[in-house]
């Protein structure tokens, strides 16, 4: 009966570590190596998103249309997925996500990368 108890304790703990961990924020690329293209963009779970886009394409219906037709001229082999920036993890689990800080991070990447027109898939800023 004691080791039933032990397993049940043991997983009760990897639970409690799996929701405590803190998971990877920052800022994402995905570039076409066909065409040089990159698109940029945040997430508050990097792991996630990789996947969340994977199905998209797999899908058709990434919210980037120019960006799916490359995907299906090009394949999965073309594209890779990069982190640009990772957000460091909080001082205190718990709280808001730091959205914000999310969008700060990623004007700056767009700023040094320009991924708009010929060179991206991003929307240019609005002037």
């Amino acid at each position: 009966m004691a080791s039933g108890d032990d397993s049940r304790a043991a997983r009760s703990e990897r639970k409690r570590a799996y929701k405590e961990a803190e998971v990877p924020m920052g800022i994402y690329a995905i570039r076409c190596h066909a065409n040089g293209k990159l698109f940029v963009g945040h997430t508050l779970n990097l792991s996630a998103m990789f996947n969340r886009i994977r199905f998209e394409f797999a899908q058709r219906m990434h919210r980037v249309p120019e960006l799916q037709a490359d995907w299906e001229r090009h394949g999965e082999a073309a594209f890779s997925f990069e982190v640009l920036d990772k957000l460091p993890p909080r001082e205190e689990p718990g709280g808001p996500p730091p959205i914000e800080e999310l969008k700060v991070l990623e004007e700056m990447w767009l700023e040094r990368l320009k991924p708009y027109g010929d060179a991206g898939y991003n929307a240019p800023p609005r002037t």
